[in-house]
């Protein structure tokens, strides 16, 4: 029977995997011996495609013994499927001596037919071309994989546990972050023993073909349950290499390799099996998903915050619990493009403080209270044009910080859930000067440009007008609401700097800290609470209603420390001007607005992931304010002090508590002191 498989190899490389198969049903009923893995379960008539069967009858009797291996001992203690399945160590016996003639034969011997032929090899090994007399069960969801020509079988308790076994070899090795290495001697597999039965297998295998992977630290840990599938793995990928070997001319395969090889297949056909069944499943459940996904062109991500907040002070809030959701549709065309869709809910009401003062908005008070109704916030996209060019376009809800470098990396995460408390200690409050619909620009100047001391060093430039999307008379694009920026970005000795302009113009009622949310004027003719930084008399100017232009100027430097230690700050400067107003509901005049502040950052504190955080500034203020009859220049600054501390607990959930202290809230002395305490709940997915 071994002559006769043996010899139909030469015809065809294609039938190499049912003859070793068969193989091993012959030599083992001569001996009288049968693995109880390999007993057959039913009885199959093996049939043989009719190229082979011509190759049989023009065969002749001279190789009858080519493949006969050694008979097995009859004290070695047999493995049964049922130990296999469910990973139950065996003591292996001292390795059986082959009785194999050690002739090196050439490829094109063994086959007697062209290497164009070798690509049919490879599937007649790994498919389940064997006569079916070893029948394995396996896990229904592998069986049932379609378009791979198994058939589904009843699922054993061994079968799985094979699952949890594999699920298990999986992730074996992942808490070590050094990569799996190859090994190219079997002497470096320090567990694998001699008197281990699959030495001299090992031996032939990894140091003849190299075809056999360890790990870096020089173990091949055989004496793990799971290492039956780890070794099937490897076992496969010499399947592939014997193949392409025999196939090309001058390389040479012994009959010892193929008779070990054939033993191989014999206890390790059930891990194959359910490897292959896995892997087939998978492709399967790959398809299904690809089949059945939302987008090809889209990813969903969200963040939703869950937040606990209070003041204490001589203030009329009390403790309330708030809720933000985002969801961002990030869609890309090409791969360097960018959609942005970003739908927001919420009921987060920024607290009071004093007289409608926004020194104490947090982040996920920033069109956090949409009375929890889905809003469309942001809608933007972004393209590279050219090498040096990026531009964005803003339909709805654009900011300045979505496009401009704002130089404050820890504390500014752009949805306000892993960053700064305070919507004040995210940015430079310039940058919250305009919004809505426009166009920005970076332009980038390369790593090096004149003295070789600017850089790497870029341009941004941008548009917004907060009522660009009104044709109403006094609004739309170019007749309403809008601001200008230009900002150079530069580095020097390591420090990250950037200077920044901005032009500004707001009409009656709308200037504010507020991204341009252009609040206007009540019913009743006063100015409405605005901003989401600053004291209430900067965003009100006093509660003048004129139109307001605005020449804004920032300063911002960020440097990396260390790992462990980022440091940055800014400084900022608006020179106020109010203009004529239609109705004379106000006077002229004209006054400045500073802030100022610097952030102390501590990333992966006690553990990766965690970041904690001190924010020291002024928020922004007005002086030296003339209007008439009206002055404002007080000395007394609003102080904010800041320090929070967020814990990863998971990667994606964390946990922010932080604490928030104004000293002279609403630019006054006279008012007390107000202390924020926040607990924030921060999930992404």
């Amino acid at each position: 029977m071994s002559k006769i498989l043996w010899n139909s190899l030469f015809a065809s490389p294609a039938i190499l995997g049912a003859a070793l198969l068969v193989s091993a049903s012959a030599m083992a009923a001569e001996t009288g011996t049968i693995p109880e893995l390999a007993q057959p379960q039913a009885t199959a008539e093996t049939k043989l495609s009719k190229p082979a069967t011509i190759a049989l009858q023009q065969l002749g009797d001279s190789e009858e013994n080519l493949l006969a291996p050694a008979a097995l001992s009859t004290k070695e203690e047999a493995v049964t499927a049922e130990q296999l399945l469910q990973g139950v160590e065996v003591t292996p016996q001292a390795p059986v001596a082959l009785k194999t003639n050690e002739q090196v034969l050439p490829a094109q011997q063994l086959l007697g037919s062209s290497s164009k032929e070798k690509a049919q090899t490879e599937p007649a090994l790994v498919q389940n071309e064997a006569p079916s007399s070893a029948k394995i069960e396996v896990p229904a969801q592998v069986a049932q994989t379609q378009g791979q020509g198994t058939p589904a079988t009843t699922t054993e308790p061994a079968a799985q546990n094979v699952l949890q076994q594999l699920n298990r070899y999986s992730n074996e090795g992942s808490a070590n972050s050094t990569a799996v290495g190859q090994v190219t001697s079997v002497s470096q597999l320090s567990d694998v023993q001699p008197t281990d039965w699959a030495f001299q297998a090992l031996q032939n295998l990894v140091e003849r073909y190299g075809c056999i992977a360890g790990y870096p630290d020089g173990t091949f840990r055989g004496n793990r349950a799971l290492t039956r599938y780890e070794f099937a793995a490897g076992l496969n990928a010499c399947l592939e290499t014997i193949t392409q070997l025999i196939g090309t001319d001058g390389d040479y395969v012994t009959k010892a390799d193929l008779a070990a090889l054939n033993r191989l297949l014999e206890e390790f056909q059930a891990e194959l099996a359910t490897l292959r069944g896995r892997v087939d499943a998978l492709e399967a459940r790959t398809a299904e998903l690809e089949a059945n996904q939302f987008s090809t062109t889209t990813k969903l991500v969200g963040e939703a915050i869950f937040a606990g907040t209070d003041s204490f002070g001589k203030t009329n809030d009390v403790p309330a619990f708030q809720q933000r959701v985002r969801l961002n549709l990030n869609t890309s065309f090409t791969g360097e493009d960018l959609l942005i869709t970003r739908l927001q809910v919420g009921n987060a009401e920024p607290l009071n403080v004093l007289n409608d003062s926004r020194e104490g908005t947090q982040t996920f008070n920033v069109y956090g209270d949409t009375g929890n109704q889905f809003i469309l916030d942001t809608l933007e996209y972004f393209f590279p044009f050219g090498e040096t060019l990026d531009l964005v376009v803003a339909a709805n809800a654009g900011v300045w910080e979505d496009f401009t470098p704002t130089l404050n990396p820890y504390m500014e995460d752009f949805d306000g859930g892993n960053g700064s408390l305070s919507a004040f200690g995210q940015r430079n409050p310039i940058y919250r000067l305009g919004g809505g619909q426009g166009i920005g620009a970076n332009i980038r100047f390369g790593r090096t440009n004149i003295f070789n001391v600017l850089k790497p060093s870029s341009l941004t430039l941008g548009y917004l007008a907060s009522e660009g999307s009104s044709p109403d008379a006094g609004n739309g694009f170019f007749s309403g609401d809008y601001s200008a920026l230009a900002q150079l970005n530069f580095t020097i000795g390591g420090v990250s700097l950037a200077a920044t302009y901005i032009n500004s113009y707001f009409g009656e009622g709308n200037f504010g800290f507020d991204n341009g949310a252009s609040v206007g004027i009540d019913d009743d003719g006063g100015i409405q609470p605005r901003g989401f930084v600053g004291t209430n008399v900067a965003n009100t100017l006093g509660g003048r209603t004129n139109p307001v232009s605005a020449h804004s100027y920032g300063l911002q430097a960020s440097l990396q420390v260390s790992p462990r230690f980022g440091l940055s700050g800014w400084v900022g400067y608006s020179n106020i001007s109010l203009l004529h107003s239609d109705n004379d509901r106000g006077l002229r005049g004209d006054g400045s607005i500073w802030n100022y502040a610097i952030t102390l950052a501590f990333p992966d504190l006690l553990k990766e992931g965690n970041l904690a955080g001190i924010v020291v500034g002024a928020q922004p203020y007005l002086t030296n304010f003339r209007a008439g009859n009206v002055n404002i220049d007080r000395d007394e600054i609003p102080w904010h002090v800041e320090g929070f501390y967020k814990y990863q607990l998971t990667d994606n959930i964390s946990l922010t508590p932080g604490v928030i202290w104004l000293l002279n809230p609403n630019q006054s002395e006279d008012n007390p002191q107000t202390v924020i305490g926040t607990l924030r709940g921060t999930f992404t997915f």
